[in-house]
Formats: C-alpha cells, structure tokens, sequence
C-alpha cells in the first residue's frame, strides 16, 4: 500500500502519466530501451493530423515541477468518519464530503471516478493579495533530487525549492499550484463533461493559457462574466462589479456542451393559443428565409386557405417546398393573422420538444445574485455570525450547473463555504437525484475572524455545518421532499514518520513480529483506502466473510484480508468456500501484508492458484500490500 506507492514515486518523471497513454496507443513510437521516437510518430500520423513546429506555450517556473507533482500518487489514507457516517440521515447518503489536499483527493478519486464527472465548479484563490494565497506543498525534494528528476540546473533547482517550501504567492508559484490539479480535474471529467472556474482579472489570463494548455483551445466553451456586485465602491482606482467563469469541456463534439436553460417568465410570455390549438401554446416564426439556402422547389406563390395569394420578399425562398408547406396549411401548422390574411408564419409548439434559451455569457447580479447576498444568506443560516466573507451565490452554481449537469456528479475540489452542496441539494427538489463531492483543505480560520470567535478552527468544518443547517432549512420548507440531504464524511490523513519507520522495519520473514501496523492505520482506514483504490468508490458497500475463525472483508471481486492470526483452519475454509458455494468467487485476494507472516502468505499462494484448475475454474489473483 504506503510503501509500494513510496517506492513507485521514486521512479516518476514529470511526463510520466503522458508517457503512459502514449505506450497505450502508439507502442510502435518507443525503441526497445523506451525512448520515444518522434520521427517514427510523425510518420504514422502524417496522413492524419497536421503537425506543426509554430505555435505558442505557457511556460512558467516550475512547470516540469506541476507535472511530476501530478504523477506522483498519493500516500495519504481515507479515514471516514464512523460516527458521522452511521448516523441515520447519513448512512445511505451517496453525497460525499472530503476533508483535506485536494491534490490529494483529486489522486484518490481518479482511481474509482476517473471520466465519470459530468460537471466541476471551483472557486480556486484568486492571488489578489489579499487572499492570502501563498503556496507550499510537503513533497520534500532536494535540489539534487530536482535537478536528476527534471533535467534542470542547480540554480532553477534551488528556485524551485524556494517556491515550494518557503511560500510565494508568485504569478509561477500559483500556476504551479493549479496545474497539476486542473490536470487531474481533466482526468476526472467524462467524454461530454465541463469544468467551470471562477477567477478575477490578477489570474485570469494565465488561467485561460493554462487551460489551453491542459484542455485544448478547441475545448475553449464560454467565458462568462458575472455580476458579483450591484454596488459602486469608491476605494480603488475603478468599482470592478464583475468576476469571470471559464468554462472548458473535456472533448469537441459536435452537438453543444452545454445544455439550454429553462425558459423564463419573458421567453414564455412570447407563447400563446389564440386560436385554440389542441397541441398547445405556441409562437410564430417566419416561414421564410435567405435564398441562398433554398433550391429551386422552394420558390414558388403561396396560396392561403382564403385564397389570397402570398409572393416572396426579394432575396428569400419559403422554408418548406411547396407539397409540404401545403400540407403544413392543411394541417393547422402555418398561421395567417387572426383574420386570415396576415404574413404566413410557421408555428413552433412549447411542447413539441424540451424547449429551453441558449445560454448567455452575462450572468447578471437579478439571476446570479451576488457576493453580498450569498454573504447574508450564510449569515443568517449561522444565527447571525458572518462565518465566511466572499461565498458564491448557490443561485449563481444553480445557473452553471444547469447548463452541465442532469442527474449526474457535480465535484468541487475547492468546496469553501460549501455553496455547491447546497445547490445540488436544492436542485433535487425537483425529483431528480444528482450527487456531489466536495473537497476541502482544513485551511485555519484566523483567530479574530467571526468563525473563529464561534468556536470554528478550520475551513471544512464550516463547510460540513452549512451542509446541515441548509439541510435543516430545506427539510422545514418542503416537509414531503425524501430526497437525499446528508452525507458522507472523510478525512485524508498522512503517515506518520513513525509509521513510516515501522513500514521500512517490516521483514515478513521474521514469525510472530509484532508491528500493530493495522492498529497505526485502523481497520476501516485501510478497506476504505483500498476500495477507492480499486475502483468501487466510496459509497460501495463492505461485507464481512466468516473463514472459520477468522473474518475476511468483501467489495465486488475482491476479498480483502486485513487482521493478523489468520490459522491454517481459515485458509482451508477459504479454499473449502471457493468450491463449494457455486455463487461466489471474487478473483482477487488482497492482503495487508503486515498482518501476514512468511508461512500464512506462502499458505494462500499454494492453495489459492490450484482453484483453477478444479470444476469452477476460477483465476485468483494475490494481492499483497506493503
């Protein structure tokens, strides 16, 4: 687990994960000692993409750094919260609530929702300089292990390293702290899925150059400007009323990535039946059009039913050929005026398809409301204590996740005041059950700060408690809604140097050493953590196996065996299961290799593989984890 994940990042380079989609898909570019042979890539793809040697690149300090930063696996552990997670609004909840690195986070999540996302929003610091975003990270590089790992000099070597581990609130250092998580984001999102990112104007370019970077300038969607605030402010040298959104798919594609939006009070006002219509509502649109879009069938003399003859304007053809426009006539679907005589126009009906309005790109303060608002609304939902200073408007996440999502995952890696949760939980009101995953960092409240003075220590744990008293609000105003307001709660924790100590002193060799290993990490710690890792995330359900006197842990096909003491009467019982119950099998056995010595694990691997060739034929695969 911990210490092959150790060994692992010791061997990644920062274009790695690149590498590997590479080796996917184009094996016949890399030599028999690995180097990849451009020459030999551009030969096979010449009939099928233009490759050019001109363009423009972002380049930043500590670019190749972001890079590796995002190859490199995690080593933290998933903890859930027992307490919370079992009480009753909880324990069937398929919300989730992370609270740690999102970089972290991002890692684990790609092992079990890796192109399952339909839609992200994050609110990432801006780097104003008043938000007080300063980067560091824990991964303890030193300037030698840079300079061989990055093929760089000791000076940009050690500039790094200043970056990373003395703080900067630099144009490079905030890149570097979003690259690697927007290219992880990339990762996370489905084929047709979209990301959202709200910045100001000190990031703003450099975030759209980032994107193009990691995303494709063909997956450029919109950049939306919303009004954050209604109000002039005379401190500064201009009143800036506006933050931007960028929006980015995942893929191009030819139908639009974003959906229409429900049609408002104005758009259905332009719908009505003045003539009764048994199909409904309905508007009217020219039934005309540009003439050089026609062919020759669609000029002709229109003739209404009362007989009056209709010629084309100069310059237009009639939207239908003449066979079917006087079917359409027939059919009640062109419209002559109440008296009959007016222009022909063709009737569009509201309910004929699911109509919506194209999106806008001003999102303005009367839909989208504004920091202000969002800022009371919280501080009325916590009793009167202004526990947060600039939350987005879960009117404003509404309107983006509307254009995104349907009954899909929403994430947000930088969940802040938790206004996303609250949104998708409101949304649900409507019958639909979308799910969402927040993240975030147990970033301290400063200590004269409102929060802080209401016995709130971290971030996160603002974010849980607005979760539960909007939940309680949603619950009071619609006493019949059964839909899903709670959620489940994990924290991300780091290995001690102690632990890690212990997992470098490990010798499985050695019988009856005594490491409490399982008890460092915690039973449900460790399934919870390989779960995730294999794929079934972190709503899947974990089932107790009896093997004789020992008790084994089932998610899917894969039988997890944590505890130590595991008797030769369970390892015959765990043969005796395989073939004899005829409807359960999984293929892998996994191992918390610390709990097993020499002979007990020497036991399972001649035992296990003769399964394949008895009456079931069943392949099992032993996993051990260190």
């Amino acid at each position: 687990m911990i210490k092959q994940i150790i060994d692992k990042n010791a061997e990644v380079k920062p274009n790695s994960k690149k590498l590997e989609a590479l080796k996917e898909y184009f094996a016949g570019c890399f030599t028999k000692e690995g180097t990849f042979d451009i020459e030999r890539f551009k030969e096979m793809m010449k009939d099928e993409v233009d490759i050019s040697n001109e363009g423009y690149s972002l380049d930043f300090l500590g670019k190749d750094y972001a890079n590796l930063i995002a190859s490199i696996d995690t080593t933290t552990v998933i903890e859930p919260d027992l307490e919370h997670n079992s009480k009753p609004e909880n324990k069937d909840s398929e919300n989730i609530y992370i609270s740690g690195d999102n970089l972290d986070a991002l890692k684990h999540l790609l092992k079990s929702y890796a192109g399952e996302v339909k839609c992200i929003y994050i609110d990432p610091p801006y780097n104003t300089g008043e938000d007080d975003f300063v980067y560091n990270d824990n991964f303890r590089f030193t300037p030698e292990e840079l300079e061989k790992k990055l093929s760089i000099d000791e000076d940009e070597a050690q500039r790094i390293i200043d970056l990373t581990s003395r703080g900067s609130s630099t144009h490079s250092a905030w890149l570097m702290f979003m690259s690697p998580r927007l290219q992880l984001a990339h990762d996370l999102l489905s084929k047709d899925g979209v990301i959202f990112i709200s910045i100001d104007d000190n990031e703003q370019a450099n975030l759209k150059l980032l994107c193009d970077y990691i995303f494709g300038e063909e997956n450029f969607v919109a950049q939306f400007i919303w009004e954050k605030r209604v109000n002039r402010e005379n401190r500064n040298e201009t009143s800036v009323r506006h933050d931007y959104i960028l929006c980015y798919s995942k893929e191009p594609s030819d139908e639009k990535r974003l959906k229409q939006m429900p049609m408002n009070e104005k758009a259905l006002a332009n719908y009505g039946n003045p003539d009764n219509d048994p199909r409904g509502p309905w508007k009217s649109d020219p039934a005309h059009a540009q003439a050089g879009h026609g062919t020759k069938s669609q000029f002709y003399t229109l003739v209404a039913p009362n007989g009056k003859k209709h010629e084309l304007p100069s310059g237009r053809c009639w939207l239908y050929t003449q066979p079917v426009m006087e079917g359409a006539i027939k059919d009640n679907r062109i419209w002559f005026g109440n008296d009959g005589n007016g222009v022909p126009r063709i009737k569009t009906y509201l309910y004929a398809k699911d109509r919506g309005l194209t999106p806008e790109t001003m999102l303005f303060a009367k839909d989208a409301s504004t920091n202000e608002k969002a800022k009371n609304y919280i501080k009325d939902l916590f009793d009167g204590v202004a526990v947060f200073e600039t939350p987005k408007p879960v009117e404003l996440i509404n309107i983006l996740t509307k254009m995104a999502s349907g009954n899909d995952i929403v994430v947000d890696f930088f969940s802040g005041s938790a206004s996303t949760a609250e949104s998708i939980m409101r949304r649900n009101l409507d019958g639909l059950q979308r799910k969402y995953i927040m993240v975030q960092w147990q970033e301290k409240c400063k200590e004269d700060s409102e929060a802080y003075k209401a016995g709130y220590r971290t971030i996160d744990e603002i974010g849980q408690e607005r979760i539960k008293r909007a939940a309680a609000k949603i619950r009071e105003e619609n006493p019949l809604f059964a839909g899903d307001l709670g959620f489940k709660h994990y924290t991300l924790r780091d290995v001690s140097d102690d632990v890690l100590d212990k997992l470098e002193a490990f010798d499985p060799r050695v019988s009856g050493f005594a490491n409490n290993l399982l008890e460092e990490f915690g039973r449900e710690t460790v399934l919870e953590t390989w779960k995730v890792n294999d794929g079934y995330g972190m709503n899947a359900k974990v089932e107790s196996v009896q093997l004789a006197d020992y008790t084994g842990y089932q998610c899917g096909d894969h039988l997890y065996l944590t505890d130590e003491g595991m008797s030769d009467e369970a390892v015959t019982a765990l043969v005796d299961k395989y073939g004899e119950q005829s409807d359960w099998g999984p293929h892998y056995v996994v191992l918390f290799g610390y709990s097993f010595n020499f002979g007990t694990t020497d036991a399972l691997k001649k035992n296990l593989p003769l399964l394949n060739e008895g009456e079931k034929q069943i392949k099992i695969n032993i996993d051990i984890r260190y």
